[in-house]
């Protein structure tokens, strides 16, 4: 029996997906147009990076590759240095979203078949009786914002008068979210998180599929600053996961970054969720060291998505891709014999597109391992990744129903 590693590297898609026009996204390519603007000299920033995108472990596992799959070229930088060392791949969402949820759902073998609800681009974005529910049973003197909003953008607008007036910011997006930002110490903490909870009730008849804790620190003098201590509360996903099973079969499942808070905590095993991509990354290899045979270990790393892909920043962007890829050898070293590693995506975020929001991309594939034969994985369904991890962990007979870990359809 044999371990996995499951990394989400949250919002790096490889080009647009076959339905990305109807999304708005046709063209939107995350890591195509990261390294373009490196290679023109637009990721350039004093004290973090400066030149071409450089990501040559993942160039040698096929990052590229997987990227010409998708988009049709190779992306400036990412032609393999060598051999590739992996096998490589790219995959299309069989769901009609391109947000966090039904990404990982669907890597886990759930294809959300059911439309999500979303508040409308107006002002108030929220319908009136929601907003007087939470109101009343919050003990609230009321929200401020109510529309659609970047996070950060939110916080600096309205961060004084929140602090102020003790009402909660409360904005949304695209995505199917209802977000809440409060001050830690002048709101509290653990009341936010109450508050978020009975958010989550009340959002139940919409089919909103995250209500968002965003917690902040600072003031208007020295500005404000979210916090680690962000919380997701999602609603459960509708039918069994690939961490169901593994709990049901008795494996050891843990859970790194925001994992628990996306599949609303059912199977999911240990939770560890440590600030950041680089501790993140380093609390995934540290359950990895003590992980015994036939367990999983999923970990996402949301940097990428929340402070590059949502504020447009690319030389961040790329600077936290080539951070990532400087730790693929001390992954590939934590391999023993018979494991898997599996690097994907859940959507894109391209740093270049117009607006804050995700963007409907293909995502790449790459795995690798000691015995991990290299080579093309070709177009695959998200659900694929899942039942790759479950067929390498000797679930494929197990008693629960397989039907979760299909793809969502027959690809062209």
């Amino acid at each position: 029996m044999s371990r996995a590693l499951l990394i989400v590297l949250d919002s790096v898609g490889i080009g647009g997906a076959p339905d990305a026009a109807a999304f708005g996204d046709a063209g939107a390519d995350t890591l195509g147009h990261i390294a373009e603007a490196c290679a023109q000299g637009r990721g350039d920033r004093a004290g973090l990076r400066s030149g071409p995108l450089h990501l040559p472990h993942l160039a040698g596992l096929g990052l590229g590759l997987a990227a010409q799959g998708a988009s049709g070229r190779i992306p400036p930088g990412l032609a393999p240095p060598g051999p590739i060392a992996g096998a490589f791949g790219h995959a299309v969402e069989g769901a009609q979203g391109k947000d966090t949820v039904s990404g990982h759902w669907e890597i886990a073998g759930v294809p959300v078949d059911f439309a999500w609800g979303h508040f409308p681009a107006t002002r108030p974005a929220f319908p009136p009786e929601l907003i007087e529910a939470l109101v009343e049973e919050a003990g609230l003197p009321g929200i401020l914002g109510d529309c659609h909003a970047s996070g950060t953008a939110i916080i600096e607008e309205l961060g004084a008068e929140h602090v102020r007036t003790g009402k909660p910011i409360c904005y949304t997006s695209v995505d199917s979210v209802f977000q809440i930002a409060a001050h830690e110490e002048t709101f509290g903490l653990d009341r936010l998180y109450r508050l978020c909870t009975i958010a989550r009730r009340l959002c139940d008849p919409y089919r909103i599929g995250r209500v968002i804790a965003r917690p902040f620190i600072g003031d208007a003098t020295t500005g404000f600053t979210r916090t680690a201590h962000r919380r997701d509360y999602a609603v459960p996903p509708p039918a069994d996961t690939l961490l169901d099973r593994l709990t049901a079969a008795g494996r050891t499942v843990v859970s790194v970054g925001k994992i628990g808070d996306i599949f609303a905590h059912r199977a999911t095993g240990r939770e560890v969720k440590p600030g950041g991509n680089e501790a993140c990354l380093t609390a995934a290899l540290a359950a990895l060291a003590d992980l015994p045979e036939g367990g999983f270990v999923f970990a996402n790393l949301v940097e990428f998505d929340t402070e590059y892909g949502h504020r447009r920043d690319v030389p961040g962007y790329a600077a936290a891709l080539e951070r990532f890829d400087a730790r693929i050898p001390e992954i590939r070293a934590a391999l023993k014999p018979g494991d898997l590693c599996l690097v994907t995506a859940d959507h894109g975020n391209d740093p270049t597109w117009p607006g804050t929001d995700h963007t409907r991309e293909q995502v790449p594939v790459l795995a690798f391992g000691p015995d991990v034969a290299p080579g093309p994985l070709g177009r695959l369904g998200f659900s694929a990744i899942g039942r790759r991890v479950a067929d390498h962990l000797g679930l494929t007979d197990h008693s629960l129903a397989d039907h979760s870990l299909r793809e969502p359809g027959p690809l062209a």
